[in-house]
């Protein structure tokens, strides 16, 4: 029975909702008062996983959001940026800006038997956690599992593998703390 639904909803091809489930999206997806997603967004939600956008957040163009596999939960007060892909479980707090070219996946493949195709050896998936105030830059890369604290600036091009405390800059491939940011009001 649930490999019958999940046929009707998804798109095994594309791996995307069938264009009747999208048509629905408004009705499911839970959207806060002021906010915006650009017609061109590619919105892969189906039904069955928790999609919400807090109050004035916005996702910019062509950008794809995916939450087939885990909850994308994007807070109040938050952009993301130009031509991002977003791939659940992801929640992101409240006044986050992510740059452009942005790409945050919760989501990995398995590889290590070599007797199979990787796409016949299954994914797994980590929660990623974004918190409040965080800035990431242009091409950055949040990878499966990681934490982003309060107040953090990640660089541009800057590929996170780890956690990342409150208060500080970090950037590099891997990302590595850059400098710890001072907390209090001057």
């Amino acid at each position: 029975m649930k490999r019958w639904l999940d046929y009707l909803i998804m798109n095994q091809r594309d791996a995307r909702p069938r264009w009747y489930i999208r048509l629905l999206a408004p009705i499911y997806q839970q959207r806060g008062v002021g906010s915006k997603i650009y017609r061109s967004v590619r919105m892969d939600t189906p039904p069955y996983r928790n999609f919400s956008l807090g109050k004035r957040s916005v996702i910019e163009s062509f950008c794809c959001i995916n939450n087939a596999v885990g909850d994308v939960i994007i807070g109040d007060y938050t952009r993301i940026g130009i031509h991002c892909t977003m791939i659940g479980p992801v929640t992101i707090g409240n006044h986050v800006n992510l740059a452009q070219g942005i790409v945050v996946t919760a989501l990995n493949h398995h590889f290590k038997d070599t007797t199979l195709r990787i796409d016949e050896q299954g994914i797994s998936t980590k929660p990623i956690t974004i918190s409040d105030d965080v800035w990431i830059g242009a091409n950055a890369v949040i990878l499966p599992g990681v934490t982003i604290g309060k107040h953090v600036v990640v660089a541009a091009g800057a590929v996170v593998t780890k956690d990342v405390p409150d208060n500080c800059i970090v950037g590099g491939v891997p990302a590595k703390k850059l400098k710890d940011l001072n907390s209090q009001i001057v």
